[in-house]
């Protein structure tokens, strides 16, 4: 990957991402009022920070468990290839189950990941991602929980990188290419 000169401007600020995920934590306590224990399942690498932030808002008892799917590689776009790099450890059969995504764009990656999931018989499988980009998708996908709706821009920060870069950014922010 050649390395492009870029800027980044934010787009949604950590205080922001911070208020919605404790609102997305009280809906998710409702729905799951009464569970015995969920499941939660972070898609690495991306979720990681969304994961962490999500699960301390939860007043459940959780597991917690992660997959990681590839379709960007070094990429600003997929690949629409979806490989499994990393599975999950625990058993998910007859268990509520949440996936937590950072960012949904094509849709193919989460909706291999939740078709994958689902023939693993859970109780229930629901999906949570930060950011849905729907100008993007082609894939027929909406997840039960989003957290921003965004337009069609390259975003880096909060767990969401660029070539492994700009993860730990604490906002959301747009890529701007200057060449």
């Amino acid at each position: 990957m050649s390395k492009r000169p870029y800027a980044i401007d934010q787009l949604i600020s950590a205080k922001a991402i911070a208020a919605k995920i404790e609102d997305l934590a009280r809906e998710i306590e409702t729905h799951y009022a009464g569970v015995d224990k969920l499941v939660v399942v972070g898609l690495l690498r991306g979720s990681f920070i969304f994961i962490a932030d999500l699960v301390r808002e939860l007043d459940l008892a959780i597991e917690v468990d992660f997959i990681e799917a590839s379709s960007y590689g070094n990429e600003t776009v997929s690949s629409r290839e979806v490989r499994i790099v990393k599975d999950l450890r625990g058993e998910i059969a007859g268990r509520d189950v949440l996936v937590v995504e950072d960012l949904v764009d094509t849709g193919y990656t989460l909706s291999h990941v939740v078709s994958l999931l689902k023939s693993r018989e859970p109780k229930s499988l629901h999906t949570i991602v930060l950011l849905d980009k729907p100008a993007r998708r082609d894939v027929d996908f909406k997840a039960d929980w989003i957290g921003f709706e965004i337009p069609d821009e390259f975003v880096v920060g909060f767990g969401i990188d660029y070539a492994q870069r700009n993860r730990n950014l604490p906002f959301i922010g747009k890529v701007r290419f200057l060449d």
